[in-house]
This record gives structure tokens, C-alpha cells and sequence, in this order.
């Protein structure tokens, strides 16, 4: 068990309050994750923005849940990986791809299976990754716009992940029905 307060409106700090309307608003419930992050409204601020970029960027709903998953798979996020696959049956994407995934085996495209490899080499390799899996990458149909925007979803899921496991955020009701345990 953690001591972060899970924050509701009442305990909120005043500059997360309007944050976590907007939370209720969207979601119809203040996530956990969302009520620990209050604690810091810049934070919650920073990582609602980062959400909205990445559900702005070129990507379609399939690969937002490869890179999105398999960064939340990479680092084992109790949170973040159930949280995911609700998101992904909410968007329509197939559960062949989120039980791919969450399993840690073959995508059922090699496009989808690139994106999937270039993500875990941007976490694995904190950004350096090699010409052969950045010509990989782009042999796969990917630009260098993606190559950014996979960096963008690293970048919230960073903030998600890691405050997930310091805090030992726990999994909203919804998405109990997806527990996931990393392999071991």
C-alpha cells in the first residue's frame, strides 16, 4: 500500500479541481491515476495535454494502442496495462492486437509488429536507437513524423507508468476485468 492520496474534488488542490472536472466530464469518473496526479496539478495538467497530443497525432487507434501497450507491457505498469485494453475495446481495436500485446507475442501485421519493435527500442535504448532499426522503421511505411510521436507516447506513459508504480495507483473498477501480470 502507498500514501498518496487518491484526491476527489473536496481535497483536491484549487488548481485541480477544474482538472479532475474535466476528468469526470470525459470519463464519467475521476481515474485513479487522475486523483494521485492531482496532488501535483501540473502534472495532471502535463500529462492530460501530453493525452490529448497523442489522440491528435497521425496515428490511427490500432497503432496508438501498439505503442501505447507495448510501453505500458515493457514496463510492467499494473495500471496502465488494463487501463489500455478497456481504452482499446472503447476505440474499436481488435482484441487479436491488445491480446498480442498484453501476451508479448507476434502482432497480426508487420507493420503493426515494426511499430511495435521501434517502440521497444526508443524505451530500451532511451532514444538511441540504431540506422538499421530507424531504416526498418521507415521500410515499414513510417516517416519521421512517427519516429517523433513515438517519443511523444514514451513521454506519457513515462509520467503514467512511473507514478503508477511509486504510487501503487490502484486499477479503477472498469477495468478490474483486465488484470495483467507481466511474465516472468
Amino acid at each position: 500500500m502507498t500514501d498518496f492520496k487518491l484526491h476527489d474534488q473536496a481535497s483536491a488542490p484549487e488548481a485541480a479541481k477544474p482538472l479532475l472536472e474535466d476528468s469526470v466530464k470525459t470519463f464519467g469518473m475521476i481515474p485513479s491515476l487522475h486523483a494521485v496526479m492531482a496532488e501535483a496539478p501540473g502534472v495532471l495538467e502535463g500529462y492530460k495535454k501530453l493525452h490529448a497530443l497523442v489522440l491528435d497525432s497521425s496515428f490511427d487507434n490500432d497503432e496508438k494502442t501498439v505503442v501505447w501497450q507495448t510501453i505500458n507491457v515493457e514496463h510492467a505498469c499494473h495500471y496502465c496495462v488494463p487501463a489500455h485494453t478497456g481504452i482499446a475495446k472503447m476505440m474499436e481495436v481488435s482484441d487479436d492486437i491488445t491480446n498480442a500485446l498484453r501476451d508479448e507475442t507476434p502482432l497480426p501485421n508487420d507493420k503493426l509488429e515494426s511499430l511495435r519493435n521501434f517502440t521497444l527500442a526508443v524505451v530500451r535504448d532511451r532514444g538511441e536507437v540504431s540506422k538499421s532499426e530507424l531504416n526498418a522503421f521507415y521500410e515499414a511505411g513510417y516517416t519521421h513524423r512517427q519516429v517523433l510521436e513515438v517519443i511523444l507516447v514514451v513521454s506519457q506513459k513515462v509520467m503514467s507508468n512511473y507514478i503508477n508504480h511509486i504510487a501503487k495507483t490502484p486499477v479503477d473498477e472498469p477495468f478490474k476485468k483486465f488484470e495483467w501480470h507481466k511474465k516472468q
